[in-house]
């Protein structure tokens, strides 16, 4: 069971583990930012949400990919 919470926090939360570390918040405050935004705008955040998600995600494979600027 631990094995599956820690995965899905660590898919899930991503992003606001990472806005929250940029941002110097606590994760868990942007975290229930996220669902209070969620409901009051009727889910319009989850798109932001999604888009970010992606956008962290190809930054990490852009860095895995090429390690310094002189690889080709």
């Amino acid at each position: 069971m631990r094995k599956l919470t820690d995965f899905i926090e660590k898919q899930s939360f991503g992003v606001c583990n990472a806005l929250g570390n940029r941002l110097g918040f606590s994760t868990s405050s942007v975290r229930l930012s996220f669902i209070y935004a969620s409901f009051f705008t009727f889910g319009s955040p989850v798109v932001l949400y999604f888009a970010l998600a992606f956008w962290m995600n190809v930054r990490r494979a852009l860095r895995r990919q090429r390690s310094t600027v002189w690889d080709l």
